[in-house]
């Protein structure tokens, strides 16, 4: 019963954004037009995720392909993180995240959430209805800002973005959307580094997001992103702050982007 529940809640919101698509056609000023070169289909970077000293896992971020959701052509963006086998002796990570974004406008559609960590498990699906500002979800519809965003297509949002006149201190916003809420994240410019991962030295410049309280971003200490100095804005790698240490997520290598990478050094 609650499995047939959960699909007929699916197929009406289905049904529904479809309305929405529709209207988006006919009224092609209500929504925005992003013009970048950040990324494309088939771009794929895969980091090595380090805890302290021992590497823990491998996280994969793909961008799958262009699709057509509604009336919308859309990328498909696909992020999974995997213990190694000999760290999932200790603890089995096996999470995936997939994404639809609009691709015109870089704002999501949909977000899909399956975690498996340890004993831990965790199912989160969100429909956004961005011509009504609704996000559905299977626990209840819920009233949203415009340009609601998931955790995975925040951050691919923020790779559009123009930092070169950016200076430390300075703040973007984004209304992030998770479970039944939906939560102010700040991304804050740092400055400039110069890095080495096992993909290569790049030039970078560091954000960290932050959250006032709550949501997916909430952890107990900072998090930062090193971020490619040029138009790609390839994350090189993320540090977290936790309790018991630190975990790092380093580029091993990538696949799929259009050259050049002008912040690469070698």
């Amino acid at each position: 019963m609650e499995n047939h529940c959960r699909g007929l809640l699916l197929v009406c919101c289905l049904l529904l954004l479809n309305i929405s698509f529709t209207n988006a056609q006919t009224e092609p000023e209500s929504l925005r037009v992003i013009q970048h070169n950040a990324f494309t289909v088939g771009e794929k970077l895969v980091f090595d995720v380090k805890y302290s000293f021992i590497t823990a896992g491998e996280a994969v971020f793909l961008v799958d392909s262009i699709i057509r959701f509604g009336e919308r052509d859309c990328y498909r963006i696909v992020a999974t993180v995997q213990s190694t086998p000999t760290f999932s002796w200790f603890y089995k990570v096996d999470d995936l995240y997939e994404t639809i974004i609009d691709y015109q406008g870089m704002f999501p559609w949909r977000f899909t959430q399956r975690l498996r960590e340890g004993s831990y498990k965790n199912d989160f699906e969100a429909w956004f209805d961005q011509i009504n500002h609704i996000a559905y979800t299977e626990k209840g519809n819920y009233r949203t800002p415009n340009y609601v965003y998931d955790a995975v297509s925040a951050f691919f949002y923020v790779r559009t973005l123009d930092f070169s006149h950016f200076k430390p201190g300075e703040k973007i916003y984004l209304n992030n959307f998770y479970k039944d809420s939906t939560y102010l994240l700040a991304v804050k410019f740092l400055g400039f580094e110069r890095v080495s991962v096992s993909a290569g030295t790049f030039d970078t410049f560091i954000v960290e997001p932050l959250v006032k309280e709550g949501g997916l971003f909430k952890n107990e200490g900072r998090i930062l992103i090193w971020l490619t100095n040029d138009e790609k804005k390839i994350p090189v790698k993320v540090n977290t702050k936790i309790v018991v240490g630190s975990i790092n997520a380093e580029l091993r290598e990538y696949h799929g982007v259009q050259e050049p990478i002008t912040a690469k050094v070698k």
